[in-house]
Parts: structure tokens; sequence; C-alpha cells
């Protein structure tokens, strides 16, 4: 589906960002160059802190493990989000603590951050401190709490899996040794004596399957996993990033540039360009720079204006410049075009004028002013002459 056409007053507004930009460029480099320096302040105002990391190998204790069913994320059959849960509890930060020698287990809790990589049996256990040394020995602590957290757990299932065997075990044992010794008090072939028998025999396959499994707890090797990756103290801080900070300041100088400069562009009403005369007043520039000199297409467009012959007042708008050069020159220009007679007398009654604006030096209000002025006398504007600042033209030579 394409997209729809910017609206012509979009694409103008488009078009004359570039232009106020370059026009403002002062004030736009300055929040650049402040946004850099706010962004080198707030990058030496910044502790720096390291992060490292440790990555343990997670194995199936021998014990009875809580499982996870296999996705495409995580294959293995242990629950993985559980044991990362479990490597930054508060329990394994108590541990982790008493071997850093620290008094705050929350505290270190809080600094630390455990992953899973994807398709993996391995925790990565990542601890941040102020110093690299520190960050490598709270990520070693907390990678080995987990695994002495995680045997201890393992080994006290298993102590109460044995100890539930034996009671069971004990349990048969009285059962069969009361059985065999009621045996002789019963009458041979009797009922009550075949089903003691039978009693008997499944007593006895009961010890012995007790037995078996009682054995093979006693031989299990509890297996908690390793530490595959030990930690190592970083050699450049994690944060502050020099990039970060100072791209950070770049974007908001730019941001604050672009917007004091349309605030700036938007109030101010100086007339610095034919665009700032044409945009801000609306009237067409029909000279502009050093072309004032050379104003016969300009007496043409007069000639055809006033094809009858008429008055043409030429008005100055910046106070200080005199319009008589300028007028000087259209007289020589209009010559042989149309019986057009050029004034410079405010007070005279005119059938059209121009408006003589000096770059830099005359304001829209200014402008306006005096075609409110004209308009009074039913003068029409034809237009404006914009002359560069500071600059006086030369009479022409008749």
């Amino acid at each position: 589906m394409s997209q729809p056409a910017p609206s012509p007053a979009a694409a103008r507004q488009a078009a004359e960002l570039g232009p106020m930009l370059l026009r403002r460029r002062a004030a736009v480099a300055g929040c650049l160059i402040a946004g850099l320096c706010g962004g080198g302040f707030a990058l030496a105002a910044t502790p720096p802190s390291y992060v490292a990391t440790a990555e343990v190998l997670v194995s199936p204790t021998g014990v009875q493990d809580q499982t996870n069913p296999t996705t495409p994320r995580q294959r293995e059959p242990l629950n993985l989000d559980t044991e990362a849960q479990v490597a930054r509890s508060a329990v394994v930060a108590a541990r982790a603590a008493r071997l850093l020698k620290s008094d705050d287990p929350t505290a270190l809790r809080e600094r630390v951050a455990v992953s899973v990589p994807p398709n993996s049996a391995v925790l990565t256990v990542a601890f941040t401190a102020a110093d690299p040394v520190s960050a490598a020995s709270g990520a070693q602590a907390f990678a080995k709490a987990y695994l002495a957290q995680r045997d201890a757990a393992a080994t006290q299932a298993l102590g109460a899996q044995v100890k539930v065997l034996a009671a069971k075990l004990r349990e048969a044992n009285a059962a069969l040794s009361a059985t065999i010794g009621g045996l002789p008090r019963l009458a041979a072939g009797s009922a009550d004596r075949a089903i003691a028998v039978h009693r008997q025999n499944v007593l006895n396959r009961q010890i012995l399957t007790l037995t078996t499994r009682y054995d093979a707890l006693r031989t299990i090797a509890v297996t908690p996993g390793m530490v595959i990756t030990d930690a190592r103290p970083p050699v450049a801080p994690a944060t502050p990033s020099p990039p970060l900070y100072f791209g950070s300041g770049l974007f908001l100088g730019l941001l604050a540039g672009v917007g004091i400069a349309l605030v700036r562009d938007r109030y101010d009403t100086r007339l610095r360009t034919a665009a700032d005369v044409e945009r801000l007043t609306g009237l067409p520039v029909l000279c502009e720079g050093e072309n004032a000199r050379e104003l016969r297409e300009l007496a043409m467009a007069v000639a055809g204006h006033l094809r009858d012959g008429g008055e043409l007042l030429v008005r100055s708008v910046t106070p200080g410049t005199d319009p008589e050069p300028i007028a000087d020159d259209l007289r020589v220009a209009l010559t042989g075009l149309a019986p057009i007679w050029v004034r410079t007398d405010r007070s005279a009654h005119a059938d059209a004028a121009l408006l003589l604006v000096e770059s830099r030096s005359a304001r829209a209000t200014q402008l306006a002013h005096a075609v409110r002025q004209l308009r009074r006398t039913d003068t029409a504007a034809l237009g404006v002459i914009l002359l560069p600042s500071h600059t006086e033209l030369p009479r022409s030579d008749p």
C-alpha cells in the first residue's frame, strides 16, 4: 500500500527548514556544543561500573530435579528458568555474602543478574561493582554459592529419601519377624498357616525391593554442576558509555537548537533575504542585491503595470536609506517605455509604488506599515527592491 503524498504545506515547511537552520546556524551550533559539553560533564560525573560474568554448567544432581518441557528455546530437561531464579535468590545471596565477607546480602542481590543462553544448560551470572576486582569476585562468589546451595538442597533431599526408606525397611523387617515368629503356633496345612506363609513371601519381596532402593540411594553421588568459565576482572567499565553520553548530548543539543531556531525564526521579523520578505509580507521581491543597478527588467514590469503612464513612488522602508539613486536609475530605465513620472516624495499621490528595503535593517512590521499607508491613498504596492546591508548603490550615468 503506497504512502499518501505529503501536503503542499508540509512540503513547503520541509523545504524551508534547511534555509531556516542555515540562517540560525549560530544558535544551532551553540546548542550542539552545549549538548556535547553537557554529555562530557555527565560522563565525568557518572561513576564507572564494571560487570564481570561467570558461566555455570548445570547438570542433573542425581536426585529428582524439577524438569522442564523441551522447546525450541530450551532443549535441556532441567528447568533453567527456575534455576536462574534460584541463583539470585536470598538464600544464595546469603551464601555469597559469607564468601565475600559482606553484611548486606540484599545489596549484593540487587547487583547480580542471571540469564540463560538459548539451547543450553548454562547459567550466565553477571555481577556489577565499582571496580573490576570486586565485580569478578562477586560473580565468582554467586556462581559458587549457587552450586553449593544446589548441592546442599540435593543432599538434603537425598537424605530425606534415605531416611524414609530406612523407616520402611524397619517396619517391613519387624512385620517379617512377627510373621515368622507366629508360624510354629499355626497348624500345618491350615488356612491361617497358608496366609502367614504368603505374607512372609510378600514381606521378603518388599524388603528386597526396599533394600535395593536403599542401597541405590546410598551410592548416589550428587553432581550440582560446575563453573565452566571463571569470572575475570573486566578491562573497561560497562557504564558510562562515552558514545552513548556524547551521542545523547549531541542529539539533545540538536533538538534544543532546532527548537530555539524555530522560535527565533517565528518571532524574528527582520528581513534578511528575498525569502524572508515574501514569507513574512507576501510581497514579491522584484530586484535583489547587485541587480538593483540594472533595472531594465524592473522598468519593463513597471511599464507593463502602468501602460497608460502615471506616477511611480519609490519609497524607502529602511530608515536612513536614500531612495533617490534608485529613482534616478528607474527614470533612465523607463525612458522610452512609458510616460511614467518617478517620485520619492511620500506625501505625493502616486498610481503605484516600489518599496526599498535594506537587508537586515528593516522589519516586516515596518514594511507592513508602509503598505497600509499606501492603501490609504489607493496606491498599489508593486513589490520590493531588496538592497544588501550597508551598501550604497551608485547612480547610473545618464
